[in-house]
């Protein structure tokens, strides 16, 4: 099983290669040079499986002889013994044929964990057999972050360093990323948005001097690894109502891409989704794109659901890459002229593009609005990202096709926006109740690479 970039001038490498890779040196993102098919009788023999061995069988393919058949039941039996639902990821329906798919159930409460918590594994049992350490750095718009940390922390043989825009995370958000103790883990609150974050982690890629003299590594949405451990989850929602003897939809809502792009990858695959509904708040350059209004960076407005303020999604390249017929020099064409603020996409790409995906946007009153709504009908409080695909996903859906709709978040994570807009305040679990009494430890800095480069290297252990 090999990994090629979409810029097409990397090398190609195996899974475990790219995984510890992240981005590749060319600027691209890996993607499997071909992706793996599941048979009709294979998916639905995944039916009453716990997720652990859905899991196992459906990120089986993609390893390749890098981990053995035992290895990666360890690896994967370590990653969820955490999570608080026994399912995993349960569904719960809020209206005929209308389903939340609960992602929040792991140790950070965010989608992200079901990832972070394998890769990071995965990480501990490469490195430990290579007898290296690396330095991992990440750039998060609020959920990232503590999910890396915790899956990091603590480890002997990898030093994290996450950068957040300042003062632009939810309170939670932040002090699960500023109280860990743990002397391998480090926030860094960057002046600047998202974007910033994410453009210095991959300035910080592109400069291979640093990146090689401190062993580079990332786990942002950009590591295949964590886009193929979110394959998952869809195919153990999707046989959970009938498949593949039925179709299903999916609604994610995504700043970044890498939630609905499992979604494409879980389709190529064989697992029958009909539609792949992208979701977005007031930041809205995905659903503006996928309207054929093309790509075109503005500012990034702050809002209540800030994990989707973000006008560079990275992902999208994975999306356009075969959108465009894996033609790797049209990609780096487009990503060059993103540099400049924005591209168009051709007229075959936007019709592979609308072929593959639908989109629409919430507003931040119809965000408000739909968490209220949804508490007083089916008694589920929901976070401001969940409530913006739930306002999509009743816009979109078809009455005949089960609709899944991602809860990417617990609603505690933002108990300012949930509480104005339903008139209750979500309390965190049992085993977080002390969160906001713990001491924090945070270094903000300038959105300088040169700066940031200088606080890891001081800062990483010898």
């Amino acid at each position: 099983m090999k990994y090629i970039s979409t810029r097409g001038q990397a090398p190609e490498l195996t899974f475990e290669e790219a995984m510890l890779t992240g981005l590749a040196r060319d600027g691209g993102l890996y993607v499997p040079a071909e992706i793996p098919q599941m048979g009709r009788e294979e998916i639905a023999a995944l039916g009453g499986l716990s997720y652990e061995e859905t899991a196992f069988r459906v990120m089986r393919p993609f390893l390749g002889d890098c981990f053995t058949d035992e290895e990666f039941h360890g690896i994967i039996s370590r990653a969820y013994a955490d999570f608080d639902h026994a399912a995993r990821a349960p569904l719960k329906q809020l209206a005929p044929n209308h389903f939340l798919l609960e992602l929040f159930h792991g140790p950070t409460l965010a989608f992200k964990d079901f990832a972070m918590q394998l890769i990071g594994q995965l990480f501990q049992v490469a490195l430990e057999r290579r007898g290296e350490r690396v330095t991992i750095a990440g750039a998060t718009s609020g959920d990232t972050g503590s999910a890396a940390m915790e899956a990091f922390r603590g480890l002997s043989n990898v030093d994290v360093f996450i950068l957040y825009p300042h003062g632009r995370v939810s309170e939670v958000q932040r002090r699960q990323m500023t109280t860990p103790a743990d002397k391998n883990v480090h926030a860094l609150a960057l002046d600047g948005d998202f974007d910033d974050c994410q453009a210095r982690v991959k300035d910080m890629f592109n400069d291979f001097d640093f990146r090689d003299g401190v062993k580079l590594a990332g786990v942002n949405s950009i590591n295949i690894a964590r886009v193929l451990a979110q394959v998952v989850y869809y195919f153990s929602s999707a046989v959970s109502l009938g498949a593949p003897a039925r179709e299903v939809s999916f609604t994610v809502p995504t700043g970044n891409f890498g939630d609905i792009f499992a979604g494409y990858i879980a389709q190529q695959m064989g697992l029958p989704i009909k539609d792949l509904v992208v979701a977005t708040n007031q930041n809205d350059i995905l659903h503006r794109c996928l309207k054929g209004e093309g790509y075109h960076k503005g500012a990034t407005v702050p809002s209540i659901s800030p994990s989707m303020d973000i006008q560079v999604s990275s992902n999208f390249e994975r999306a356009l890459y075969f959108a465009y017929d894996k033609d790797a020099g049209a990609v780096a064409q487009l990503m060059d002229e993103l540099k400049s603020g924005g591209f168009e996409v051709s007229q075959g790409a936007m019709q592979a593009l609308s072929q593959t995906y639908k989109s629409g946007r919430a507003s931040e009153a119809e965000t408000m609005a739909t968490i209220k709504s949804e508490g007083v009908a089916t008694g589920e409080l929901l976070c401001p990202h969940g409530a913006v695909g739930v306002k999509v996903a009743n816009e979109l859906r078809e009455s005949s096709v089960p609709m899944i709709t991602l809860a990417t978040a617990h609603p505690a994570k933002f108990p300012a926006a949930v509480e104005e807009a339903s008139g209750i305040y979500p309390s965190l679990p049992e085993r977080m109740a002390d969160l906001y009494d713990r001491d924090e430890r945070v270094s903000q800095i300038a959105n300088d690479l040169g700066a940031i480069e200088d606080h890891i290297r001081k800062n990483i252990a010898q």
